[in-house]
Parts: C-alpha cells; sequence; structure tokens
C-alpha cells in the first residue's frame, strides 16, 4: 500500500504521529508531494490512499470512498488560500488570473465563487506558484498553502481575498479542501492495513487537538519560519472532522462545481467503516 501525503502544513496533524517503522514494516510506502501530485498518483493507482483535493474525490468517487472523520476544512478563513489581486473582486471581470498548478480544490472553489457570488467571468491561466512573477504578468492571482502563507506575509501591494472566508460567508457552510480518501479496491486488497491507517491517522488527529497542535506548531516554526501565535492561530482556525456539516459543504461545492461545468456529475459522498 503506498500512502500519499500532501507536502503542506496544514495537514500534517493527520500524519504526525503515525507509526511509520510500523507501516513499512507492513509493507506500506509513504510518497510526500504537493496537492496536484498525489491526486494525480492516486488516479494512477500509483497511491492508494491519500490526502487528497475535495475536487479530485468529486472527479473519481465512482472509485474511490472517503475514511470517516478526517478532512482539512474551515468554518471561515483558512488563512492559507489566497486571491491577491490589483483590483477589489466584483472588479475582476475580463481580468486575467494565474492559478496555482499545486491545486484543484481551490481553482475549482475560485471559479465558484466568481462565477456564483460576484457574476465575474474572468479568463484563467495555471502557472508555478511563484508569487512575485505571477503579479507581473497578471491581475490576480491564487495561492494555497504554504506558497500562500510566504506570500501574504510579504504582501502590501494588493487586495487579498481568503477563499474559505468567502465561501462560509455566503453558504454558512464548511469549505472541506482536503478529504482522505482510498481507492475502493483497498477494501478487498488489503483491508486490515486500510483499517490501521485509517485509525491511526484520526488518532494522530485526536492527539494534535489534545496537544492543542503544540509540537506541530514548533515543526512549522522551524521549516517555515513565522511566530508562534501565528500558528497556533492557523492550526486552531482549521477543522480536522468530517461530519454532516462538512458533508453538506462538499455536496454543496459539488453540486455548484457542477453548475460551473467543472464536474460532469454530483458524486455521492461513501465512507468506509474502518472498526
Amino acid at each position: 500500500m503506498n500512502i500519499g501525503e500532501i507536502s503542506y502544513t496544514n495537514i500534517i496533524p493527520l500524519y504526525y504521529y503515525l507509526d511509520r517503522e510500523r507501516l513499512m514494516d507492513d509493507g506500506a510506502t509513504i510518497t510526500s508531494a504537493v496537492p496536484s501530485k498525489v491526486n494525480r498518483l492516486m488516479e494512477e493507482n500509483k497511491v492508494d490512499i491519500g490526502g487528497i483535493s475535495s475536487f479530485s474525490f468529486g472527479k473519481n468517487a465512482d472509485r474511490y470512498s472517503l475514511a470517516p472523520d478526517l478532512s482539512v476544512s474551515a468554518f471561515g478563513k483558512v488563512n492559507s488560500i489566497f486571491l491577491f489581486s490589483k483590483y477589489p473582486i466584483e472588479e475582476l471581470g475580463e481580468k486575467r488570473i494565474a492559478l496555482t498548478s499545486s491545486s484543484e480544490t481551490s481553482v475549482a472553489l475560485l471559479k465558484v465563487i466568481l462565477h456564483h457570488f460576484y457574476d465575474v467571468a474572468a479568463s484563467f491561466q495555471v502557472e508555478t506558484p511563484l508569487f512575485d512573477q505571477m503579479m507581473e504578468q497578471y491581475d490576480a492571482c491564487l495561492l494555497i498553502g504554504d506558497d500562500a502563507i510566504s506570500a501574504n506575509r510579504v504582501n502590501r501591494r494588493y487586495h487579498v481575498y481568503d477563499l474559505g472566508e468567502i465561501w462560509y460567508q455566503q453558504t454558512g457552510l464548511p469549505m472541506v479542501f482536503a478529504v482522505m480518501a482510498y481507492r475502493k479496491i483497498m477494501e478487498t486488497e488489503k483491508k486490515d492495513l486500510l483499517s490501521y491507517v485509517i485509525k491511526s491517522m484520526i488518532e494522530s488527529k485526536e492527539r494534535c487537538q489534545f496537544e492543542k497542535f503544540s509540537p506541530v506548531i514548533h515543526k512549522a516554526m522551524q521549516e517555515h519560519g513565522g511566530d508562534y501565535a501565528f500558528w497556533d492561530s492557523y492550526f486552531n482556525g482549521l477543522n480536522y472532522e468530517f461530519n454532516g456539516e462538512h458533508e453538506k459543504g462538499l455536496n454543496l461545492y459539488f453540486r455548484l462545481a457542477n453548475e460551473c461545468g467543472l464536474l460532469k456529475t454530483i458524486p455521492s459522498i461513501l465512507k468506509f467503516s474502518y472498526t
């Protein structure tokens, strides 16, 4: 079994306390990459379970199921998914927007937000997530994860919009940015190992929450800079559950993405019982 691990700070709590040595002894491997690459590897059957973009799950729901009680979500500001713009968001009609190559969920979310909430039709181009170069060539840019955090730390020139905040203001529902999904065939091929991995991820999440994310915060400070107060606010502002409200939010996201022509169908949400 190959486990996909998104190489962004926001998902660390789901992996932080995994017993990696035991997983290796059980024949599992862990592949770390940006969300778009983990998505692609899972679509190519090279990753069996992992944190993937919600949009990628939506495209592949006929082949994937969800692990219960795990996500990267926000009831409001997510503080790591930003649209930087030279213009107010409602004035982006016919403007050029650079999109990070690292994400699918956030790219689709931006298109949903502009179309449904602001009636704005812009043009889009996927680019390598380099803030200064993007803003030199375009009217706005979308960055996610650690790229977005770093850019927002130095930005003093542009309008900044948090997509999680806009979504929550407009819908009253959480935005589910990433889910823990697996290929359905794992339920028959590797059911015991699948159950162990899901249980371990839930336990890792719960331990990090019990510790108020303190070890994770220190790890983030060491790797990305910033002070304790920033990362404390960041992790405690995220939500790692997946319950009824998350399902409502994810279903609405899928429906609006379908109406925008971004998803061919509206997928059903299926979850695995690991007990």
